[in-house]
């Protein structure tokens, strides 16, 4: 299998990176090949397709927004209605965002393994900084006790994976009160810095979970540069 070529896009807008998303899903798609894409985003709240279908409903916004957009406006946070699935998440810098667009790595796999396998780079990610961590029956993401440190979403188009997972290392929690996390009213959300107690290095993480991803997909990784990312 060829390599996975990967690349760091550093902190982005969430709508920039979707752009930049779409445009390599197209290229993977064409070429038969796989990108893995790394980034962490502005402050935003993201929507999956289940209550993105109908962005003029209300109803369903007010199920995972408990907050009006005009507060979280003035918090400096946007909200995206996006299609990948699962409910509503935060995203903000000190968060790990992984979107693999795979082609030939997905149909190795399949969608349900795949997404196992995305939990299992989490899971290994995270033991390595000392924070152990478990799957949740029904529950796709990562667990450590009732609280929730990484979460799943992805979609299928064309037989080539969009969006991905993310992992809380070291942002600020506060903000997932606002939301209904994933859908999943209670929920806890948890970070490696919160439960290792101590700081974390964010590019050790970022290093860290790309061996995991080579080692549990069975794949070399190689960088590319940022201006091709960017082309």
């Amino acid at each position: 299998m060829m390599p996975i070529q990967y690349h760091d896009l550093g902190v982005t807008e969430y709508t920039q990176a979707l752009r930049v998303q779409r445009r390599w899903h197209a290229w993977c798609r064409e070429k038969q090949s796989n990108i893995l894409l790394l980034t962490q985003h502005q402050p935003v709240i993201t929507l999956g397709y289940r209550y993105a279908q109908d962005q003029q409903d209300q109803r369903n916004q007010r199920d995972q927004l408990l907050v009006s957009r005009e507060q979280l406006w003035k918090k400096g946070i946007r909200v995206e209605h996006t299609d990948r699935g699962g409910g509503a998440t935060y995203h903000a810098p000190g968060q790990l965002v992984v979107y693999p667009l795979f082609s030939t790595v997905l149909r190795k796999y399949g969608v349900r393994r795949f997404i196992a396998q995305l939990e299992d780079v989490m899971l290994q990610t995270c033991l390595h900084f000392g924070v152990p961590t478990q799957r949740k029956l029904g529950q796709p993401g990562v667990w450590v006790g009732e609280k929730k440190i990484g979460a799943v979403g992805i979609a299928v188009r064309q037989k080539v994976t969009l969006h991905g997972f993310c992992l809380n290392v070291d942002l600020d929690l506060l903000p997932f009160t606002y939301i209904v996390p994933c859908g999943l009213a209670g929920m806890g959300v948890t970070s490696l810095q919160a439960e290792g107690g101590r700081p974390i290095s964010f590019p050790d993480v970022v290093q860290t979970l790309i061996h995991k991803i080579s080692c549990i997909f069975a794949v070399r990784m190689e960088e590319f540069p940022h201006e091709r990312c960017l082309e």
